[in-house]
């Protein structure tokens, strides 16, 4: 890279502080790169716990998008041994189509823009022009560790195959291209698939059973993986079927998975936060308060952002010298809302608002000695009938609704 990009290129060494000869590769990393007067970082990470594997690379990316930026390309040194072992063990893993795709050459990720230009070379040929060059390296001893996957199949199991099949290297890394070329057809499909059947929050029953199962099977996928870096496993997408969206209608049925809860109602498939889901399972209401409102005051409720302005019809301004009280939704309130005869259970109102049952733990009362002025609901404010409301009052806007 410095031969063919000289002073475009810097480099970063992320220091895993794995191995006990990783600072001495900190040093090897800075007296290779001033001998060829090339930039560089060093980059100390925090591993947490998990799987080792995945939880240094990510913080190995997470350490690149510290230092990266827009218009700068990560370039990596993945090679075509590289690339059939990743097919190979995401075969054995169980993958689907994706996973099967391994490394891209030009791939995006997160805010990086990352180039593998060496997926199509072997490791024997990069020993060679290394060799060839007298350019330094370093062995890393865990690529001799077979506690790790990667290293027991390219110790345990590769001679044993390439014995038999001696172009099995060149045939798996075609068949991660092939699998790329599928995938990218595939998600056109699901992509269509989705903007037939609704959005990344919900999804319409109706329509989803209109496709075929591999279809469905495929949109659930994806669906679920959201803005997430993996999809999830198929028993968990069969799950979501048998258990909501297959569930009695009159069932409260939830999946969770990674951060999110998955529910049915009428009719609709509902992806909602887990904050959001746990906030409505709580017994714990909102406590009761004393509130003052002034004009043009913008005011956060659990249900959105309000803003008072003036209204045709509202409440009137004397109450902006009183002191009201907001409480939450205990049920059994009736409500008597303006310009509707009568008064009427709040339950019923909210119903024909169609409020989600997650999003009803936000409603709010508005009051002034025991008088009912409104109600602060996600769907905006419901003046009620009362001796407060007059013409040309005023009335909470809702602004910014709370997320579904």
């Amino acid at each position: 890279m410095a031969q063919l990009f000289p002073k475009q290129i810097r480099a970063i060494y992320v220091n895993h502080h794995l191995q006990k000869v990783s600072d001495v590769w900190a040093d090897f990393v800075a007296q290779q790169c001033t001998a060829l007067n090339i930039p560089y970082i060093l980059q100390s990470v925090q591993v947490t716990q998990g799987n080792l594997e995945n939880q240094a690379r990510q913080a190995r990316y997470q350490a690149y998008l510290q230092h990266i930026d827009e218009n700068e390309v990560l370039v990596l040194a993945h090679h075509q041994q590289d690339q059939a072992e990743t097919l190979m063990l995401r075969l054995l893993s169980g993958a689907g189509v994706t996973g099967l795709s391994a490394m891209q050459s030009i791939d995006q990720r997160d805010q990086l823009l990352i180039w593998r230009p060496l997926l199509d070379t072997s490791r024997e040929q990069i020993c060679q022009w290394v060799e060839q060059l007298q350019i330094d390296y370093v062995d890393d001893p865990s690529n001799l560790d077979t506690h790790y996957d990667r290293a027991w199949c390219r110790h345990e199991l590769w001679h044993i195959l390439q014995s038999r099949y001696p172009k099995m290297q060149q045939a798996l890394a075609r068949t991660s291209y092939l699998m790329q070329d599928a995938d990218e057809i595939l998600n056109e499909v699901v992509q269509q698939d989705l903007s037939f059947c609704g959005h990344p929050a919900q999804l319409d029953l109706a329509k989803l059973a209109s496709l075929s199962p591999a279809r469905q099977r495929q949109l659930l996928s994806v669906w679920m993986k959201g803005e997430g870096t993996y999809r999830p496993a198929l028993d968990m997408v069969q799950r979501l079927q048998d258990e909501v969206i297959e569930s009695k209608t009159d069932a409260q049925a939830a999946l969770h998975w990674n951060h999110f809860y998955y529910l049915r109602y009428q009719n609709q498939l509902y992806r909602i936060e887990q904050k959001q889901y746990l906030a409505s399972k709580s017994k714990q209401l909102p406590q009761e308060q004393e509130v003052q409102f002034q004009l043009h005051q913008q005011l956060q409720f659990i249900s959105g952002v309000f803003q008072i302005e003036s209204s045709k019809m509202g409440l009137a301004f004397a109450l902006f010298n009183h002191k009201l009280t907001l409480k939450p939704r205990l049920g059994g309130e009736k409500i008597h809302l303006y310009g509707r005869v009568g008064a009427w259970p709040l339950k019923k109102a909210i119903q024909e608002a169609h409020i989600f049952p997650w999003m009803r733990h936000t409603i709010q009362i508005l009051s002034v000695d025991n008088v009912m002025l409104g109600v602060f609901t996600p769907n905006g404010f419901w003046l009620a009938q009362s001796e407060y409301c007059e013409v040309g009052g005023w009335q909470p806007n809702l602004i910014s609704e709370l997320k579904n």
